[in-house]
């Protein structure tokens, strides 16, 4: 359950500094890195099967999702970074939404 907290962190640190070397966006590898650091905390605490990794993991890919949809929409959904941030924050979203119902089921 940690790997793709693993790989989206290195994702997202990737991302943050492509923006940063390519356009020289400062809030772009602050976020980057941010989000990389939050991901991997979680995947931390998933390996050590520590309280609140799942939570943590849960709700840093709404914070992607949210922050792609705010990018996305007033482009129309026409560039190819903000579709990227929606579909990684989206697919990471349903995934820990999942196990997080697999341990705490709300859903019946």
């Amino acid at each position: 359950m940690e790997h793709p907290a693993f790989t989206l962190s290195g994702l997202c640190a990737v991302g943050g500094l492509m923006g940063y070397f390519r356009k020289g966006s400062v809030p772009s590898l602050v976020a980057g890195i941010a989000v990389s650091t939050l991901y991997g905390y979680s995947g931390y605490l998933l390996k050590r099967n520590a309280d609140y990794g799942i939570e943590l993991a849960l709700g840093t890919s709404g914070l992607l999702l949210l922050a792609g949809l705010s990018r996305a929409i007033p482009t129309s959904f026409q560039k190819p970074v903000p579709l990227l941030l929606v579909f990684l924050g989206g697919l990471s979203t349903g995934y820990y939404l999942k196990k997080y119902n697999e341990f705490y089921p709300f859903f019946n």
